[in-house]
C-alpha cells in the first residue's frame, strides 16, 4: 500500500497541468475542427473505392495491387493508433492536432497529384497516418471537455461524423467521378481540411495533461507486428486463401507478438498501453460490442454494394443513391440520440439499437434476384438507424466506465479494435462472399447474378448471427460508476 501511495505521489509531481480555465473553452468551434478532420480522413477511408477499377486501368497495375490503397489504409490505421495512446499524454493537445490535420493535408494533396501509383499509395498512408491521431485525439478532448451527463451528446456528434463519412463516401465519389476526374476525390476535401487547421489553430486548447513519459522502443515494434500482421493476414487472404502459408504466418505472428505485448506491458512501470483498463468488466462488454458492430457494419458497407451492383446490375453511382437516405437519416437522428441516452442510460438506446440492426439482418437474408429496391432503401434506414444507436453509445459507455488517467489508454484501444475489426470484417467476408459464388458457379449453375446473390445471403447470415449476440450482450451493459467518469 505504501508504495502505491508513493507511486501515485511520483506521478503527480511528473504530470504538468495544462488545462485552460473552463470558460475559455468554446464548445463548438473545437468540435468543428476535430469532427471536420475526422469526417475527411473517414470520408477518404472508403471514397476512393468506387474509384479502384478505373484506377487499376489508369496505373496499369492488377486487382490485388489496387486493393493495397484500401488495404494501406487500414494496415497504417492499425500500427499507428495504439502508439497514439502514449503520445497523448506525452505531447500537448495543439500539437498533435496539428500534427494529425499537417499529416492530412500533406497526404491528400501528394495522392490528388499523383501521376504514378507508388505516389498516390504513399498518399494514402500519410492521410492514415493523419486520421489515427485525429480519431483517437477527439474522443480524448470530447471526455475531457464535456461532463458525464452530456458526454451521449457530444458522442452523438461524433458518432454522425463517424457513420457519415464511410457512409456518404461513396455516394459523393460516385457523383464526382461522373462529372471530375479522380483526382478530384482528393483535392475537394483540402478547403475543409484548411478549415480544420485554422480553427483548431484559433481556438483549440490544450486539455490533456502532459506526462515524463518515455516511447518504449520495444513495445512500438511488438504492437507494430501485432496489429500490423493481423491486418495484413487478413487482407490478403482474398487473394492468397486462407490456408496460405503467408496468410497463416503473419497472423500466427501477429497474435504471438500481441501476447508479447501485452506480458511486457503488465512489467513496466509505464506501459505504452495500460492494460489495467480490462479490469472493468463494462469496458471489456463494450470492447466486444464494438468488435461486433464495426466488423459487421464496414464488411456491409462493402458487400451491400457488392450484391446490389453484381446480382441487381444497378450502376455504382445509383447505388450510392439507394444507400443515401439510410445514411442521412441517421446523420440526422445521431445526435438526439445521443442526448436520449445521456437521459435515459445506455440500455434504454443500446439494446433496441441492436434489435434494429438484428432485424435489418434478417431482411438482408432474404434478399434475391426479385428485391424490390423500396425495400432495400428501407431496410438499410431500418439498419442505419439501430447502428447509430448502438455505434457511439457504446463507445460512451466503454469509456465511461475507466478512471479519468486511463482515457488515453482506453480510447487508444478502442479505437484500435475497430479499425482491426474493419479491415478484419471486410477481408474476411468478402472472403466468404467470393468462396460462395465460386462454389454456385462451379456446382450449382453458370448464372452470375445468381451467384452473388448466394454470396450476398450467406455473408448476412452471418452477420445476423453476431447482431443476434450482440443484442443479447447489450443486455448486461450497465451505467458506470459515476465515480469513474469524474473530471
Amino acid at each position: 500500500m505504501n508504495t502505491q501511495i508513493k507511486t501515485e505521489s511520483i506521478e503527480k509531481h511528473q504530470i504538468h497541468k495544462v488545462l485552460i480555465p473552463k470558460q475559455e473553452i468554446k464548445t463548438g468551434p473545437i468540435m468543428a475542427a476535430l469532427l471536420v478532420a475526422g469526417f475527411v480522413g473517414l470520408f477518404s477511408e472508403t471514397a476512393l473505392n468506387i474509384a479502384l477499377g478505373d484506377l487499376s486501368q489508369i496505373f496499369h497495375v492488377n486487382a490485388t495491387t489496387i486493393q493495397w490503397l484500401a488495404t494501406a489504409y487500414f494496415l497504417t490505421l492499425g500500427i499507428l493508433v495504439p502508439v497514439t495512446g502514449i503520445l497523448m499524454q506525452k505531447f500537448t493537445t495543439r500539437q498533435m492536432f496539428i500534427t494529425a490535420v499537417t499529416l492530412f493535408i500533406i497526404g491528400t494533396i501528394l495522392a490528388a497529384a499523383a501521376s504514378v501509383f507508388s505516389f498516390l499509395l504513399l498518399g494514402r498512408i500519410i492521410q492514415a497516418a493523419g486520421l489515427a491521431i485525429t480519431l483517437p485525439l477527439t474522443q480524448n478532448v470530447i471526455f475531457t471537455i464535456s461532463p458525464p451527463n452530456k458526454r451521449g451528446a457530444a458522442m452523438g456528434v461524433m458518432g454522425l461524423v463517424m457513420l457519415a463519412g464511410p457512409a456518404l463516401g461513396p455516394t459523393l465519389a460516385g457523383l464526382i467521378l461522373d462529372t471530375l476526374s479522380w483526382h478530384w476525390i482528393f483535392w475537394v476535401t483540402v478547403p475543409f481540411l484548411l478549415f480544420s487547421l485554422i480553427f483548431g489553430l484559433v481556438y483549440l486548447p490544450n486539455v490533456n495533461e502532459i506526462r515524463k513519459v518515455s516511447i518504449d522502443a520495444i513495445s512500438v515494434i511488438l504492437s507494430t507486428i501485432g496489429f500490423g500482421g493481423i491486418v495484413y493476414g487478413v487482407s490478403v487472404s482474398g487473394d492468397l486463401g486462407w490456408i496460405s502459408s503467408t496468410v497463416i504466418g503473419c497472423i500466427v505472428i501477429g497474435f504471438a507478438s500481441l501476447i508479447l505485448f501485452a506480458i511486457r506491458q503488465t512489467k513496466m512501470e509505464t506501459p505504452m498501453l495500460n492494460l489495467k483498463a480490462f479490469h472493468y468488466p463494462q469496458f471489456v462488454l463494450g470492447i466486444v460490442m464494438s468488435f461486433i458492430t464495426f466488423f459487421n457494419m464496414l464488411s456491409m458497407l462493402v458487400i451491400l454494394p457488392m450484391y446490389m451492383q453484381m446480382a441487381l446490375l444497378i450502376a455504382a453511382f445509383t447505388t450510392g443513391l439507394i444507400l443515401l437516405p439510410g445514411s442521412l437519416l441517421n446523420c440526422i437522428s445521431a445526435p438526439t440520440i445521443g442526448r436520449l441516452f445521456d437521459k435515459y442510460g445506455p440500455k434504454a438506446i443500446i439494446t433496441p439499437g441492436t434489435i434494429l440492426v438484428a432485424i435489418g439482418y434478417v431482411f438482408y437474408t432474404q434478399f434475391d434476384l426479385d428485391k424490390a429496391l423500396w425495400m432495400v432503401v428501407i431496410t438499410h434506414i431500418v439498419m442505419m438507424l439501430g447502428i447509430g444507436a448502438v455505434l457511439a453509445n457504446v463507445q460512451t459507455n466503454t469509456l465511461n466506465s475507466l478512471p479519468r488517467q486511463y482515457y488515453p489508454d482506453g480510447i487508444a484501444l478502442t479505437q484500435t479494435i475497430q479499425q482491426v475489426a474493419g479491415a478484419v470484417g471486410i477481408a474476411v467476408m468478402v472472403s466468404i462472399f467470393s468462396a460462395k459464388e465460386n462454389s454456385y458457379l462451379v456446382d450449382i449453375a453458370n448464372e452470375s447474378t445468381q451467384a452473388a446473390a448466394a454470396g450476398s445471403s450467406l455473408v448476412f447470415t452471418i452477420s445476423l448471427v453476431l447482431a443476434v449476440l450482440n443484442a443479447v450482450l447489450s443486455l448486461f451493459i450497465k451505467k458506470p460508476n459515476s465515480l469513474h467518469a469524474v473530471i
